[in-house]
Formats: C-alpha cells, sequence, structure tokens
C-alpha cells in the first residue's frame, strides 16, 4: 500500500453542503482512505492508495457530480 496526501483546489462549490457532498462521494470510493473538503477554503486533502487510483480518476469524479478538483 502506497498512501499519499494531496492538496486539492476544488471548484464549483456553493455552500457547506457542496463539501459534504465531495466528502461523501470521496469516502465510498474504493482507494480513497479520507478527504476533508473546506468550503470555506474551497481546497481540501484526500489521502488514498495511489496503486488503487490515480489523481485523475479523483478528479473524474468530482467532475461528474459537477465540481473540479485541481492538485495543488
Amino acid at each position: 500500500m502506497a498512501i499519499v496526501k494531496k492538496e486539492f483546489s476544488v471548484g464549483g462549490m456553493h455552500c457547506g453542503a457542496c463539501a459534504a457532498g465531495i466528502n461523501m462521494l470521496l469516502g465510498s470510493t474504493d482507494g480513497i482512505k479520507s478527504a476533508n473538503i473546506s468550503w470555506e477554503e474551497k481546497s481540501g486533502s484526500i489521502e488514498y492508495d495511489e496503486e488503487k487510483i490515480t489523481v485523475e480518476k479523483i478528479q473524474e469524479a468530482v467532475k461528474e457530480i459537477g465540481y473540479s478538483a485541481t492538485p495543488k
């Protein structure tokens, strides 16, 4: 297991519920250990197993629900 923690800028959020939805999505995605997205900061950290999921797959999952995630 190769757990990596990366910071992401997150776009398209309008409220705390947006961040909660992204956290729920990522928390249930295989390969992601934890997600802590903050609406106030428009960013957050994601811990994931790089042997199971890539940054590109994380970005695709977030995009599918209407937001953007860009690694810092």
